[in-house]
């Protein structure tokens, strides 16, 4: 007998690697037409698990999925995925935590010389008003000798600061959980946030998105950096209090700042942010090359075959189904 498969959403171009997969399984593969509450409701309430990019797997749809035995997240975070009520209920949650790290540590790196050396600002001038029009009043850092600080010290991080290294750049490293020990392995120094805003000139964070790290660098921390300083996103938007970066780029507080998430996931063309000119804003692309997406496809779906098949995934995020009372699927390794 076949079992069914929701996928919420993605955006790349098919989804045909997941569904070679998951048919192979013996799935039947079954894609939203769109991610909203109710559609996910309708749709999932005959299906055996549950596939997401993006969408909100919200408590509700989670509930009327009454077959559902897993959920698996096309990605690292799990913030848009209502884990709390899947683990009452017994189902596993997956994810795919190191899929982009090359991807996206290689974009923060781009970010950040992009703004250094002025690429887009040159290339646009020479475009517009051709060949060394733009006088070299602005400010460009030779970067060996500055430092780089890294909020979150995770993959992602550890590969920003290893690859920034090679550029000559010192490293300070901000991370509750990550021992010293690792943190100096990757050629850091750990510190406290407040040393780390006060001492960089670029800042890169890595945190998860929690109620803890919700809107962790607001004016209080903006107004620590240093008035060139240059902010890099390319984690969760909601991290940073927009109003409060709207103010210190408009006011000169910081240098400037690149974004590759923002608090909305589709920000409206008229956003507050998208009017100045010192901020980099790419739409949420730091994870993505061909490779990275094939992997995340593949990976992603035989996590939840993993999980119907009764077999521990590589990467559960919800442990405490393990001691469920009555748990969606015993998992055994």
């Amino acid at each position: 007998m076949g079992w069914k498969v929701l996928i919420t959403d993605h955006v790349w171009p098919t989804t045909d690697p997941e569904r070679a997969v998951l048919e192979a399984a013996g799935a039947e593969v079954i894609v939203a037409p769109n991610g909203d509450e109710d559609t996910l409701i309708n749709l999932a309430k005959d299906v055996d698990a549950i596939m997401t990019c993006f969408a909100k797997v919200t408590g509700k749809v989670i509930r009327s999925a009454e077959n559902c035995v897993a959920i698996g997240r096309f990605g690292v975070g799990v913030d848009n995925i209502d884990v709390a009520t899947a683990t009452e209920l017994g189902i596993p949650v997956t994810y795919v935590p190191d899929y982009c790290v090359d991807e996206v540590s290689d974009h923060v790196l781009a970010m950040l010389h992009t703004w250094n050396r002025k690429i887009a600002l040159f290339s646009q001038s020479v475009k517009t008003d051709g060949w060394g029009h733009l006088g070299l009043t602005m400010r460009i850092k030779r970067l060996r000798g500055k430092t780089i600080g890294i909020i979150g010290f995770g993959r992602i991080g550890q590969a920003v600061a290893e690859k920034a290294s090679a550029f000559g750049l010192e490293i300070l490293a901000s991370d509750p959980i990550t021992p010293k020990e690792v943190v100096e392995s990757h050629g850091a120094k750990l510190v406290s946030l407040t040393e780390l805003l006060e001492k960089s000139d670029f800042v890169s964070l890595h945190a998860p998105l929690t109620p803890a790290t919700e809107k962790m660098i607001g004016s209080k921390e903006l107004d620590l950096m240093k008035d060139d300083a240059f902010l890099i996103n390319a984690a969760r938007g909601p991290l940073i209090d927009e109003h409060a970066l709207h103010d210190a780029l408009s006011n000169g507080k910081i240098g400037g700042a690149g974004l590759d998430v923002m608090v909305e996931n589709e920000p409206a063309k008229d956003h507050p942010l998208m009017k100045l000119e010192n901020i980099l804003i790419t739409p949420h692309t730091a994870f993505f090359s061909q490779e990275s997406t094939l992997e995340l496809e593949e990976r992603a779906a035989s996590e939840v075959v993993r999980v119907y098949r009764n077999t521990m995934p590589e990467n559960l995020v919800n442990k405490e189904v393990l001691d469920h009372p009555n748990p969606k699927r015993s998992l055994q390794d």
